[in-house]
């Protein structure tokens, strides 16, 4: 609807003819005071008057705007609404490229966690609450001392959650400890009153990746993401997928340049053929696999989170995907990757979404990672860094860099250089 324009009556003299107001302005003859007084209050009043009409129809434009804009919400609200679950046709399996049957030549204690007998550990009294750090879905995090020693740590305190996931967390945290950057698990304790467990971790000096972020040079990126695939290598060398990996799961300690990956309850023992919860990881960092509903996903998962969290390093663009939902984040993702690649990859795995997700998702063509350089990134969007980023962002898992790949890109070859140069003295 088209807003028609306003129309005032005004006296004013910008609105005479150019002669008229020459000649009242500039005329040689001498006008009197009260003459001279009106014109200043007739100019006045046609100012504010004028600029009144624009203001009432920028607030009308804007109004209309509004309106268009939470009409459009509603209907793709509507539309996601009456979204179903892909369909997975039978006959296209996957199964990782690497570390695939880890678990099954590991014998069953390694991996059945369900029975684990926890044996918990000194008294929660024995931990002093300092401050809280943060808060997930499953727990709250405090930063905590032990009495006895005045040791800092972190005190992570579960809440009501299924005892399964509990053992799940432990037992990982069990079988990964002292690898390389994987946050140790110092003691687990629970009170003794309401029996709530609590995990007390080692403590990490962190800044927070707002902060830290936005600072990193080219080097520090390199470094860090080259620290944060070692963690990744390892635990994926143990059958394990982290699958919530992102910023706020990576405390870096940048004055001792030490990095540690946190939060492992929503990891998981890999078995191949095995059909996982798509309800995993936070929505920026969630691969397409999770939003196509392909349950039998692996590894390659942790390495497309990795890859949003670099593309936000590198492009100063945090997050990189910012979906208002799950079937949002599907069009941030195609909007890039484009749809002719989401297509090719949904028709390699059988998988046929619901046609309202298709309308949703509509037609995009593949856009180049050139596009995100601007004059603020372009000292670490470097031709390397977009190669690195192209070989982990794939619609296709199984074509993304696994996490020892990637740590053998060039990208890291200033990484490497330094780590076998340190080595040698």
């Amino acid at each position: 609807m088209a807003i028609r324009p306003l129309n005032f009556t005004t006296i004013s003299l910008h609105h005479h003819s150019p002669r008229l107001s020459h000649s009242l302005l500039f005329s040689p003859s001498p006008i009197s005071s009260s003459l001279a007084s009106t014109l200043s209050f007739l100019r006045g009043i046609a100012s504010k008057t004028s600029y009144s009409a624009v203001s009432q129809q920028q607030q009308q434009q804007q109004k209309l705007r509004k309106e268009l804009l939470l009409k459009e919400l509603k209907e793709t609200e509507t539309l996601a609404q009456k979204i179903g679950k892909a369909i997975r046709h039978p006959g296209f399996p996957s199964k990782s490229r690497v570390y695939a049957d880890v678990n099954v030549i590991r014998p069953k204690e390694y991996w059945d966690y369900e029975s684990l007998i926890v044996q918990w550990g000194r008294e929660q009294d024995d931990y002093r609450v300092v401050r809280k750090v943060g808060r997930g879905k499953y727990s709250e995090v405090f930063e905590g001392v032990h009495c006895t020693d005045n040791e800092k740590c972190i005190i992570k305190i579960l809440k009501p959650v299924k005892k399964k996931k509990i053992k799940r967390e432990i037992k990982i945290l069990q079988n990964l400890c002292g690898g390389p950057n994987i946050v140790k698990l110092l003691d687990i304790v629970r009170d003794q009153q309401s029996k709530t467990p609590s995990l007390i971790f080692e403590y990490v000096n962190n800044t927070d990746f707002k902060v830290l972020y936005p600072t990193l040079s080219d080097y520090d990126i390199r470094y860090y993401i080259y620290e944060l695939l070692k963690a990744l290598d390892y635990c994926h060398s143990q059958g394990i997928m982290h699958r919530d990996v992102k910023p706020h799961n990576v405390m870096i300690d940048h004055e001792q340049r030490k990095l540690r990956l946190i939060d492992w309850g929503l990891a998981e023992f890999y078995h191949p053929g095995k059909e996982y919860n798509v309800r995993v990881a936070s929505r920026y960092f969630k691969g397409p696999e999770l939003l196509v509903d392909l349950q039998d996903y692996d590894y390659s998962l942790d390495l497309w989170s990795l890859g949003c969290m670099f593309a936000g390093m590198i492009f100063r663009k945090e997050p990189f995907f910012y979906g208002h939902d799950n079937y949002d984040q599907l069009v941030k993702i195609a909007k890039v990757l484009g749809t002719d690649e989401l297509n090719a990859y949904l028709n390699k795995y059988g998988i046929e979404l619901d046609p309202h997700l298709l309308v949703l998702v509509g037609r995009h063509s593949h856009k180049p990672w050139t596009k995100f350089i601007n004059a603020e990134n372009q000292h670490l969007a470097l031709p390397e860094a977009i190669d690195f980023l192209d070989k982990l962002l794939r619609y296709d898992h199984l074509e993304r860099l696994t996490a020892k790949e990637a740590m053998a890109h060039p990208y890291f070859y200033p990484i490497r250089n330094a780590e076998s140069s340190r080595t040698r003295t």
